[in-house]
């Protein structure tokens, strides 16, 4: 049985679903829930106060260098979707995160997709570098009381 994560440990961001972000069936685009992960987490980020502008005018980038998307249910042209973040993994040079799309229905929130992303901590020159102290310090505050965080 999975430990619920305390609601400090979860950014919600709300997404509706545009036209553009849709294929020839109908559906949202699969390429997009990546999209959505990325708005989620730098609303994760920018909630604990590391606004991601601030890193690159430091200096520092986080690419993804692994994505994963389980997919569920098909979103549909206007639903609202909930993304939620999680910060799943903290060390010195990477950052890993979860993820879950859901939509309100008549039945409850349907989930309809899952992932994970980890990034690393590059410079300007794309070399790995280590986080920001400041920023690893907030991070850890954060989510450290939640005891699912792996280093």
């Amino acid at each position: 049985m999975t430990t619920p994560v305390p609601e400090h440990c979860v950014t919600r961001s709300k997404v509706r679903v545009r036209f553009c972000d849709t294929d020839m069936m109908g559906v949202v685009h699969h390429s997009n829930y990546i999209v959505y992960f990325e708005l989620a987490r730098i609303e994760y980020l920018r909630k604990r106060g590391l606004d991601y502008s601030s890193w690159v005018k430091m200096g520092f980038h986080l690419p993804v260098i692994e994505v994963d998307v389980r997919y569920k249910k098909p979103a549909y042209l206007d639903d609202l979707l909930t993304v939620e973040a999680r910060l799943t993994t903290l060390s010195r040079v990477k950052v890993g995160f979860d993820y879950r799309v859901l939509r309100d229905g008549p039945e409850g929130e349907q989930l309809l997709a899952t992932g994970a992303t980890l990034l690393a901590c590059v410079g300007d020159d794309h070399a790995p570098c280590r986080m920001p102290r400041e920023a690893e310090a907030v991070l850890l505050a954060q989510e450290l009381r939640a005891g699912e965080i792996h280093a």
